[in-house]
């Protein structure tokens, strides 16, 4: 802890990366589940390749929740990777392995 923070802003820092931790784990167990009912599914209506599809988009999203659960450890966490300003608090409640602001988002996309 450094001088110029206080006990109380270290808990807070402390709680929040819990609360984002917590956050990053129900959304990584979110995902497996749908992975592991993709994989049980029999053929039906879905493709192949649709199939396919979800499961390369599930496993993606799952890199993205490790990427953010490193940014939570190495301080990195919440802050925009295009321009370096905080990633605003409802985004990451929405998306909170969002890399991005929503600006910066859409110049990569």
């Amino acid at each position: 802890m450094s001088l110029d923070t206080t006990p109380t802003d270290h808990r807070l820092k402390h709680a929040t990366a819990h609360e984002t931790r917590q956050r990053l784990e129900h959304e990584r167990a979110t995902r497996l589940t749908q992975l592991q009912a993709l994989a049980e599914a029999g053929p039906g209506d879905e493709t192949a390749e649709h199939l396919a599809a979800q499961k390369e988009t599930l496993r993606r999203v799952l890199k993205e929740i490790d990427a953010a659960f490193a940014r939570v450890e190495d301080g990195g966490y919440g802050t925009c990777q295009g321009c370096a300003k905080p990633i605003p608090a409802e985004r990451l409640e929405i998306l909170p392995y969002a890399r991005y602001c929503v600006p910066c988002q859409r110049s990569t996309a």
